[in-house]
């Protein structure tokens, strides 16, 4: 990894102080985007994350709300609370992009330092 992932939480801190808790998911990842893109972090946007069943990928839908210089997934949230489902996904998101690093960020919180969670496979 070129960065340390402390880089993409000083980037999610930066939106949190801005924008404060209440927006809608959409809007936090717009922002870390370009607080990324600020921060000359490589990253891409809404990549798409194909399930292979047996031999065949299949395009289910699901995609990866930002990933970081190719090796690390965040996850974007604004919810009241995290639930286990939040955990999963991410996890399931890392598994199938064969990622080992992820961050599951809420930014539905007062202090952004109790929305983010480090996950490591």
């Amino acid at each position: 990894m070129e960065f340390d992932e402390l880089s993409v939480i000083g980037c999610a801190i930066e939106v949190h102080r801005s924008l404060r808790p209440g927006l809608l998911e959409s809007t936090y990842r717009q922002c870390l985007g370009w607080e990324l893109s600020h921060a000359e972090i490589p990253f891409q946007m809404e990549v798409p994350l194909p399930v292979r069943c047996k031999d065949i990928l299949l395009d289910c839908g699901y995609r990866i709300d930002l990933l970081a210089s190719g090796d690390l997934v965040v996850e974007i949230k604004s919810a009241k609370t995290l639930l286990p489902i939040h955990h999963a996904q991410i996890l399931t998101y890392m598994r199938l992009a064969k990622i080992s690093l992820g961050l599951l960020i809420n930014f539905n919180v007062t202090k952004l330092q109790n929305g983010i969670k480090r996950f490591v496979l």
